[in-house]
C-alpha cells in the first residue's frame, strides 16, 4: 500500500526554484497556501518536482472527482482530442455535448434545459442573467459566508471574505445578504436547533421592511457551504426556505458547484434536503474530472432568452464533454456509494479525533465533503486560525494535503476513489499533526 514519503525539506530545491518563477510572472493575485509544486498523480497520490508523495485530500479543490490520471478519463479525452477538440458549441453542436445534457437533465427529473460553460463562476453569471431576464426583478438574497465566484455578477453574490470584494466596488448586482443557518455558531441569538426557524424569521422581516419580495428575482444557495466553512444546514431548512420563495414567485438558484457530482454521497447535495428540484442548478468543479467545464441547469419555462442572448466561446468544450461522460459513468459505477461509505466513515473517524482534542470543536460534512473547526478552547468556540493553519502546514510537511475554507475550519474534499485504508492514513496524520499542533 502506498504511504506519504517526503524525502526533501518542504518545498524541496526544484519546487523552490519554481516558486521563485512563479512569483517572478504570474500576477500577485493568485495564492499559494502551501509551498506545493505538482508534477505528476495517479489516483488520490499526488507526486511534486522533488518527488515527494502526498495523500491529496482536497483534489484541487474538490475537482478531481475521479483521482488523478483515471485510465478511462485519459482514453476518454486522448480519443475525443483525436476527432474534435473545438468547434464553439454555441455555433455548431457537437457529441458528446447533447448527450451530456441529456443525462443530466434526466437526474433532475426531465423539464430543464442546459448551458455549459467553463468554470463555476461562469455558471453562476449565467444563472443570474437568466434570473433577472425571466423575473424582470433587480435584486438577489443570498447568504454571508457564500462563496460564488470572483467575477463581476458572482462576487455580488460571494460573502466569504471581505477581500474578494475590497476595491472593486460597487457591486454589479445588488444582493442581500442573510446569516447562513450554522448550528455550530448560531446568529440572531438563536440556538442550533432554533437557527433555520431564525433565518427565515429574519427574511420574512426584511421583506417586511427593507426588501420588497415582489423586487427578488432569485435566491442563491449552497446545500453544504462550501468555502465558508463546510457548514452543513439544518435538517429542513432549505424545503421550508423554498416554501417561503415559493410565496413570491422568488427562483430558487442552487450553486451545486462544489457539492455536485456525488461528492457528498448523492449525486445533488440538495438531494439531502427533501425538497422539490430548485429552479436553476448550477455544476462545475467535480462534472469533469479535472477538465475545464460548468453546466447550468433550468426549468423549461425559464428558457424564454432569444438567441445570443448568452453564449460562450469555449464553453461545452468537446474533450471536456468527454470527460464528464466517463466521469458520470463512474459515478454510477459505485462512486457516488464510496463517497457515503467511505466519507462517512471519514467524519465518525475524525469525530473520535475531536473527542481527544477539545480544540477540534466540531467535525462535520456528508460524504466526502468534511469540515474540521479549529477553536481556542470549548467554552467560548473562539476562532483559531492559527491553530488551523498550523495543523494544515504540518500535516502537508507529514505528506497529507488538506486546504483551509472559512475562518478557522479545515476541508477535507479528497477524490471520490478515496478508499477506508487511505482515510486511514489521513485520520491517523491529522490526530498525530493536531496532538503536536495543540501540545
Amino acid at each position: 500500500m502506498m504511504r506519504p514519503q517526503i524525502h526533501t525539506p518542504l518545498p524541496g530545491p526544484k519546487a523552490q526554484a519554481l516558486l521563485a518563477r512563479d512569483r517572478a510572472v504570474i500576477s500577485n493575485s493568485n495564492s499559494h497556501p502551501l509551498p506545493l509544486v505538482p508534477e505528476s498523480g495517479e489516483g488520490a497520490w499526488l507526486t511534486d518536482v522533488d518527488g515527494n508523495v502526498f495523500l491529496d485530500m482536497m483534489a484541487g479543490i474538490a475537482v478531481n472527482t475521479t483521482g488523478h490520471a483515471h485510465p478511462a478519463i485519459v482514453a476518454a479525452v486522448t480519443e475525443q482530442s483525436k476527432k474534435i477538440i473545438h468547434t464553439c458549441s454555441t455555433l455548431f453542436p457537437h457529441e458528446p455535448l447533447p448527450t451530456l445534457a441529456e443525462r443530466l437533465v434526466k437526474r433532475l427529473g426531465g423539464g430543464y434545459r442546459c448551458f455549459f460553460g467553463n468554470s463555476g463562476t461562469e455558471g453562476i453569471e449565467a444563472a443570474l442573467k437568466l434570473a433577472r431576464y425571466t423575473t424582470h426583478r433587480p435584486y438577489f438574497l443570498a447568504f454571508a459566508g457564500s462563496f460564488h465566484g470572483r467575477s463581476a455578477g458572482s462576487v455580488s453574490l460571494t460573502a466569504s471574505s471581505s477581500k474578494y470584494r475590497k476595491g472593486f466596488g460597487p457591486m454589479a448586482y445588488p444582493v442581500t445578504h442573510v446569516p447562513y443557518p450554522n448550528p455550530y455558531r448560531p446568529a440572531l441569538g438563536a440556538s442550533a436547533d432554533s437557527i433555520g426557524d431564525a433565518v427565515l424569521e429574519h427574511i420574512r422581516t426584511l421583506f417586511k421592511t427593507s426588501l420588497p419580495p415582489e423586487d427578488v428575482a432569485a435566491v442563491v444557495f449552497e446545500p453544504i457551504q462550501g468555502e465558508g466553512g463546510y457548514i452543513v444546514p439544518p435538517k429542513g431548512f432549505f424545503k421550508a426556505l423554498q416554501s417561503l420563495m415559493s410565496e413570491y414567485g422568488i427562483l430558487m438558484i442552487a450553486d451545486e458547484v462544489q457539492t455536485g457530482a456525488g461528492r457528498t454521497g448523492k449525486f445533488f447535495a440538495f438531494e439531502h434536503e427533501d425538497m422539490a428540484t430548485p429552479d436553476i442548478v448550477v455544476m462545475a468543479k467535480g462534472l469533469a474530472s479535472g477538465y475545464p467545464l460548468s453546466a447550468t441547469l433550468f426549468k423549461e419555462k425559464l428558457n424564454t432568452w432569444p438567441a445570443g442572448a448568452h453564449g460562450t466561446t469555449f464553453g461545452g468544450h468537446a474533450v471536456s464533454a468527454a470527460a464528464a461522460m466517463v466521469t458520470l459513468d463512474l459515478l454510477d459505477g459505485g462512486l457516488v456509494a464510496n463517497a457515503a461509505s467511505v466519507g462517512g466513515y471519514l467524519i465518525e473517524r475524525m469525530k473520535e479525533v475531536a473527542a481527544e482534542f477539545p480544540r477540534l470543536g466540531d467535525v462535520r460534512g456528508r460524504g466526502m465533503m468534511i469540515g474540521l473547526e479549529f477553536i481556542t478552547d470549548p467554552a467560548s468556540r473562539g476562532e483559531d486560525e492559527a491553530l488551523r493553519d498550523r495543523v494544515m502546514k504540518t500535516a502537508y510537511e507529514a505528506g497529507v494535503l488538506t486546504l483551509s475554507a472559512g475562518a478557522n475550519a479545515l476541508r477535507l474534499a479528497p477524490p471520490l476513489i478515496l478508499d477506508k485504508a487511505q482515510a486511514d492514513i489521513a485520520v491517523r496524520t491529522l490526530a498525530d499533526v493536531i496532538g503536536r499542533a495543540t501540545a
